[in-house]
């Protein structure tokens, strides 16, 4: 049998969740079909590590890199540590905005370096499918708008391109404030920051 750890392994290119099962999954690796049980590492050195078929997820790990794959939707390999990196530019309106996704599901950022951790709002996580209110740890916060009731919690994954962390502070605000998932210095802390003129360049550590 091939060792995951052989020099002979390939790194995998694209992946794909085809198919999801409890403790099982098919996943489409390079135009390979590989059916793969909980724990089961595929010859291109992809291990299955969980699998969710309410979220319809599941959770990878390659080269100690773990990524979450939503059910349909092809990704690129995964990156080696340190070498993530992302180029955002600025709008008319001098704000940084930009796609990504928290634990696997597609959202829209609005990059804040003056919030301290990633912030959004109930009906942001309930799209999302995050039970803030049974997971979260809940609090007050003042805003212009009055006392609001707050929750905070930790997120298994926040990604930005090819940039992925784990385990990232979130806040979570009743209701419909804010209007767009701040990007805040939880995730950003973690990471090189520097910005020329319009341009705003993320980098891994």
């Amino acid at each position: 049998m091939m060792s995951a750890l052989a020099p002979s392994v390939q790194a995998a290119e694209k992946l794909a969740l085809h198919a999801l099962f409890k403790d099982k999954a098919i996943l489409l690796i390079d135009g390979a079909r590989r059916v793969l049980t909980t724990g089961e590492t595929s010859p291109e050195g992809v291990k299955l590590i969980a699998t969710d078929t309410r979220e319809e997820t599941a959770e990878i790990e390659r080269d100690g890199r773990r990524q979450v794959l939503t059910l349909g939707v092809v990704a690129s390999a995964l990156v080696p540590e340190g070498k993530g990196r992302v180029m955002l530019f600025a709008e008319s309106n001098g704000h940084y905005h930009t796609d990504g996704l928290i634990n696997g599901k597609a959202v829209r950022f609005l990059v804040d370096t003056g919030a301290t951790a990633v912030a959004l709002s109930g009906a942001a996580a309930e799209r999302i499918g995050i039970d803030y209110r049974r997971n979260g740890r809940p609090g007050i916060a003042q805003t212009a708008a009055g006392m609001v009731r707050t929750y905070n919690l930790t997120l298994f994954s926040v990604q930005v391109g090819e940039i992925v962390l784990y385990n990232v502070e979130a806040g979570v605000i009743e209701g419909n404030f804010p209007t767009e998932v701040l990007l805040g210095m939880s995730f950003l802390g973690q990471l090189d920051m520097k910005r020329d003129a319009d341009k705003m360049e993320l980098r891994q550590r």
